[in-house]
């Protein structure tokens, strides 16, 4: 699992599947409002010219050496929703992102966010 701690130190390492398969650069770390641990990461992936970042849940996540290894197979991670390198995701769609990997979501008591940007 990943500790807040490592949070800075895992930024730009490949992040890749259980078949070793690289997906893309691990851009941020988002974490749970409730607990403040680390949730979702945003990967960078696409061409230079046409990125994006997609969300994945880090919560069984397993660091190496130059890497973080994701237990979702590549192409279910490119297929989750994704924003722009440059954007925010819109409190409206966060519980899209918990959907596409079947995890449980609730907002918070008074609808606040789940999900925090560290």
């Amino acid at each position: 699992m990943i500790q807040t701690a490592d949070i800075r130190e895992w930024r730009n390492r490949d992040v890749i599947d259980p078949e070793g398969h690289k997906i893309g650069v691990l851009e941020a770390v988002y974490v749970d409002t409730v607990t403040d641990e680390p949730a979702m990461a945003t990967v960078r992936t696409g061409l230079p010219t046409r990125q994006r970042l997609v969300f994945v849940p880090v919560g069984e996540a397993v660091a190496g050496p130059d890497y973080v290894q994701v237990p979702y197979d590549k192409a279910l991670v490119k297929k989750a929703p994704a924003i722009g390198t440059d954007d925010v995701l819109p409190a409206e769609q966060e519980e899209s992102v918990f959907r596409h990997y079947d995890l449980a979501y609730q907002p918070g008591g008074n609808g606040e966010r789940r999900l925090a940007r560290r």
